[in-house]
């Protein structure tokens, strides 16, 4: 895996966790019963954003390296993949 790879592989599973931890523990204007005029009841009231950043990232980090310890491993490869789902790969030349 090279290092484009490397990134764009934790660059996707960060903001898809981030997409997860987002509505965790978010206090809406509506549950705390403050909703301003000209807002929507479910918009947040208190987010914590930079937190659940901090928190996704550590969590991609773990994610992330058991993913690449996977790829780099070669516990699992396409040809794998190909074989227990779709059987079109060609047998490798050698086998």
């Amino acid at each position: 895996m090279a290092i484009t790879s490397a990134l764009v592989l934790y660059a996707v599973i960060w903001f898809m966790t981030f997409l997860c931890v987002i509505p965790l523990r978010l206090k809406t204007q509506g549950d705390l019963g403050q909703v301003v005029p000209g807002t929507h009841a479910s918009s947040p009231e208190v987010h914590n954003l930079k937190r659940k950043a901090i928190i996704t990232s550590g969590v991609a980090l773990v994610i992330w390296a058991i993913l690449a310890t996977i790829i780099l491993g070669g516990f699992i490869t396409v040809r794998d993949i190909d074989s227990w789902m779709f059987n079109r790969m060609a047998p490798l030349s050698g086998s």
